[in-house]
């Protein structure tokens, strides 16, 4: 899911969202009115649940509060353009859902948690999420769901390749991934997808189990000596050890790394809970699920990804709006969504309502502490769409690490 950085007239915007009543339809304009209808436009995570979730929570939401809730379920192929042009256009939904939110909350189009949300709800939600969730000071990303990442491998091609146990250090990985590349037979030791579909996560997970990270108290942080490192080691796997697939810079996760692991053609590729999903499903390959290998010799770290579901400002819906947030957020509604997604909870609740689930433990148990990219600045929207679309070229035989993210540094720090 990719959104694209656009110039908001916010001004314009908000003026237009005092003349229409836009979203829910029969708002009564700018009165003040309290709204009849709203619109949610949301993801589309799976074709087997998520409109089919949507579906039954508006029926239990007209039922709660007299209010009809339209639904809008968009594929994440489109809802970027989609969702980005209603807000140009002055009409945005009431609740959207999507996974970056801070130049929303800039242009002040957004209802802060404050105004929204309940204390109970609020005090429930996991802190990292509430933290990725908020702009200077204030908390406008309400998470939907999250996932987190682990390692996945095929047991049976480390049993072939004499490897025991899954790799915790860097050195370690390394070595296993040329044991296993050496079985011949179109097998590779790790499928590395830095591909543009999410070239940012894969760089995230590797750069917080050396001790680095996109920002460092405040400041932009992209090109530091450790993630320098971090990136020249994923170079190192696809040039000089060759335990990669080809192309890795141009591989994407759900269709490249995702596919070939699922083949049985990749002895390790990072995973998460709905790969597992998968892989139960097919059948076809014997996996264990184990924590990233770290090279600063400290505990395994791992990265995650939360989506929000943000408020748009509209006269009339502000009752509206917190009662969809009240429903959507009681144990009944929110966990049933995200197991039904195959993803993992965003409250302290949801933790312990999962927590049964062993294949879940891995990462479950580093939920509270996950990793997460800078939503929070308004300039991420831009520096992860130059992450997707150029951080691959560092790897390719002439590619150049440092210069790479030198250039991701220099257009994080001009603001433009």
């Amino acid at each position: 899911m990719r959104r694209g950085s656009f110039v908001l007239l916010s001004a314009l915007i908000v003026a237009a969202l005092g003349l229409s009543a836009c979203g829910g339809g029969d708002a009564g304009g700018g009165t003040g009115d309290k709204v009849q209808s709203i619109r949610l436009v949301a993801a589309e995570y799976s074709k087997s649940n998520t409109a089919a979730f949507w579906a039954q929570f508006a029926k239990k939401y007209q039922a709660k509060t007299g209010i009809r809730l339209d639904v809008q379920v968009v594929s994440w192929t489109d809802i970027d353009q989609q969702s980005s042009t209603m807000i140009q256009n002055g009409s945005p939904p009431d609740i959207l859902n999507l996974n970056a939110y801070a130049s929303y909350a800039a242009d002040d189009l957004l209802y802060n948690a404050d105004e929204v949300l309940s204390p109970e709800v609020r005090g429930d939600l996991l802190d990292a999420f509430v933290k990725s969730g908020t702009y200077k000071g204030k908390l406008y990303g309400m998470p939907d769901l999250s996932s987190a990442r682990a390692l996945f491998y095929n047991k049976a091609l480390f049993a072939k390749a004499g490897v025991a146990n899954p790799p915790t250090t860097w050195p370690e990985f390394a070595d296993t991934a040329k044991k296993i590349s050496a079985l011949g037979d179109g097998v590779t030791g790790y499928a590395e997808p830095l591909g543009p579909e999410e070239a940012q996560a894969e760089f995230s997970i590797w750069l917080v189990n050396n001790g680095g990270d996109w920002k460092t108290d405040g400041k932009w942080t992209i090109n530091s000596p450790k993630n320098v490192e971090t990136l020249k080691f994923l170079k190192q796997l696809a040039v000089t050890d060759k335990v990669t697939q080809n192309n890795p810079g141009r591989t994407n996760r759900t269709d490249g790394a995702f596919a070939q692991f699922r083949s049985g053609k990749a002895g390790m590729v990072v995973g998460f809970s709905p790969l597992a999903g998968d892989l139960d499903k097919d059948k076809t390959v014997e996996y264990g699920v184990a924590p990233m290998p770290s090279n600063t010799g400290g505990p395994a770290q791992t990265y995650g990804v939360t989506d929000y579901l943000m408020a748009f400002k509209r006269p009339g819906n502000t009752d509206a709006v917190k009662a969809f947030y009240d429903l959507y957020y009681s144990p009944d509604e929110v966990n049933t969504f995200i197991k039904g997604e195959g993803f993992l909870p965003v409250t302290k609740s949801g933790i312990k309502e999962f927590s049964s689930d062993q294949a879940l433990k891995v990462y479950l148990d580093t939920l509270p502490n996950v990793h997460l990219t800078p939503t929070d600045d308004p300039r991420w929207d831009k520096v992860k769409l130059a992450v997707q679309q150029n951080l691959g070229t560092a790897v390719a035989p002439d590619g150049d690490p440092q210069r790479v993210l030198d250039d991701l540094q220099k257009l994080a720090e001009s603001g433009s």
